[in-house]
């Protein structure tokens, strides 16, 4: 059945009749990255008002890949697991050229982690779960139908003016986050402008409903028989949806290639059979551009305000939750007075870097499969040719490197040669099954030290973990070495580890976190 779009209630805020107090932190833009931001703030303690110029969930499936990483994150605000029951499970995907396979990739292989690779899941499905989510939320104000009109930074606040179905308000905060989107009113309010590239090239996206038994795997293919001389992706979602988008060439008209008569005769061909409805259409162009800086005095900005890439990858949406994880802890302890506001600085350059790294990636699967005429074409040329006969040129295939979480650099970080790569200083401290649950549920929300295979010393400020060691985590975390301490960030990211070390080296480790250098 197609999807009941229902309107959330409108309630008429309390600042149409009464100046409002100062909130510590606005929000605009009750997408999965706005809604996601509240609810993690909420969960650090901190209160925040959410502004939406709407009252439904986003119109069509939109992002529908959601990686491990972000199902962590997902899951420590209290949706994870209902999101995982309700998706489509897949960790492989395969890669055709014209109808032979050619490359194919198993994201997870190893077992003991909690959440799956990816899951497909439509994004009005993950908005309905954060909005039910964030009405439970006492530390969230969700208000549907305030639309902002202007922003106003003034020393130590920001000023938002905002319209309502019953009139103007205003709402002053110790800071806002900018989570509206690609099209961001907030950035053209504050004469921001995105860098980057805006490629030539168009693709139509249709979800369509069928009965089908294709399997729950990625496929790509390149020039396939049923689009010729194109590209072509094909996801299975839930409720008998199924994504598929098909490249069109730059000099292709937008407004005639979404109706119904144009549509139908391609998806036709890909199907093979009529037996299906179509659910949502949309054109769309490549980007991957990015913001200068993220942090805009009082104003941050999150998501696809910040930064947009190439829909191949799944790197929009995953890349927006990865911003939240690295900012909700260090705003909660702004806000609370306890870090300075430099802390901040951090996230701009960490998520600067995740940014560039899903540019960089998506850049390269745009121009793998939109080569331009020359050199580039004859190396994708034969890429695909030699990708169905050698080993070698299937590395180079690329269809889409799918979305993982970046390393950021942790210059000076403490470590050890002995410790394994997977868990090195900047890395997302991987999962592992405990006797009583998984790691990732004892991590997050505040510092941790993990203790493997010795004693932690006592810190204050630093909760301990002690797990009783098993081989999963000695894989993971030992290596070589036969005992190891690890310092964890909220947002589950490594700071720092060691074989050894006292009280003082992790207390300067810890210092470091919120912002202290030595």
């Amino acid at each position: 059945m197609p999807y009941d779009y229902k309107p959330f209630p409108y309630a008429a805020p309390p600042g149409l009749k009464h100046p409002e107090p100062r909130h510590k932190v606005v929000i605009v833009g009750a997408g999965p990255i706005g809604l996601a931001m509240a609810l993690d703030l909420a969960g650090q303690g901190v209160a925040s008002v959410l502004l939406d110029d709407n009252n439904v969930v986003s119109v069509g499936s939109r992002a529908i890949c959601w990686s491990k990483r972000s199902l962590e994150i997902l899951d420590r605000i209290g949706v994870g697991e209902q999101a995982v029951d309700m998706g489509v499970t897949w960790k492989v995907g395969r890669t055709y050229h014209r109808d032979e396979e050619v490359y194919s990739f198993d994201l997870l292989p190893e077992d003991g982690h909690k959440m799956p690779a990816f899951i497909n899941l439509q994004q009005y499905h993950i908005e309905e779960m954060l909005v039910r989510r964030a009405l439970e939320e006492p530390l969230v104000d969700l208000r549907f139908k305030n639309r902002v009109t202007a922003v106003d930074q003034a020393g130590d606040h920001v000023h938002v003016s905002i319209e309502t179905p019953d009139g103007p308000y205003a709402l002053t905060a110790d800071y806002m986050i900018a989570c509206d989107g690609a099209k961001s009113p907030i950035r053209s309010m504050m004469d921001l402008d995105f860098e980057g590239e805006l490629f030539e090239e168009r693709f139509l996206i249709a979800d369509i409903e069928m009965t089908a038994e294709f399997p729950a795997e990625r496929w790509f293919w390149f020039e396939p028989t049923f689009h010729p001389g194109q590209s072509a992706l094909l996801h299975k979602q839930p409720d008998n949806i199924y994504r598929i988008d098909l490249q069109l060439g730059w000099d292709t008209d937008p407004d005639e290639e979404r109706k119904p008569e144009k549509v139908i005769p391609r998806i036709r061909k890909v199907v093979g059979h009529d037996d299906f409805r179509l659910d949502w259409v949309s054109i769309y162009s490549f980007q991957c551009r990015r913001l200068a800086r993220f942090v805009h005095g009082r104003v941050i900005f999150a998501g696809d305000s910040a930064h947009v890439v190439s829909p191949f990858g799944a790197r929009g949406g995953n890349g927006g939750l990865q911003d939240v994880d690295a900012l909700g802890w260090r705003l909660a302890a702004v806000v609370e007075g306890r870090a300075a506001p430099a802390i901040l600085d951090d996230y701009d350059r960490e998520r600067v870097h995740g940014a560039d790294e899903n540019i960089l990636n998506s850049s390269r699967t745009t121009r793998f499969m939109t080569p331009a005429d020359g050199a580039e074409r004859r190396f994708r040329d034969a890429v695909l040719s030699l990708a169905g006969k050698t080993g070698f040129a299937r590395a180079f295939v690329n269809g889409g490197r799918l979305s993982q979480p970046c390393v950021y650099p942790l210059p000076g970080a403490p470590d050890h040669p002995d410790l394994p790569e997977v868990s090195r200083p900047g890395a997302v401290a991987p999962d592992a099954p405990l006797g009583n649950g998984w790691l990732t549920e004892a991590l997050g929300g505040r510092p941790v030290l993990l203790a493997l295979g010795c004693a932690a010393p006592q810190i204050d400020g630093l909760d301990v973990v002690a797990p009783e060691l098993t081989e999963t985590l000695a894989r993971r975390y030992l290596g070589a070495a036969r005992q190891a301490l690890y310092l964890v960030r909220p947002d589950q990211v490594v700071a720092a580890r060691w074989v050894e070390a006292d009280a003082g080296a992790i207390a300067a480790a810890l210092g470091a976190i919120w912002g202290a250098r030595a």
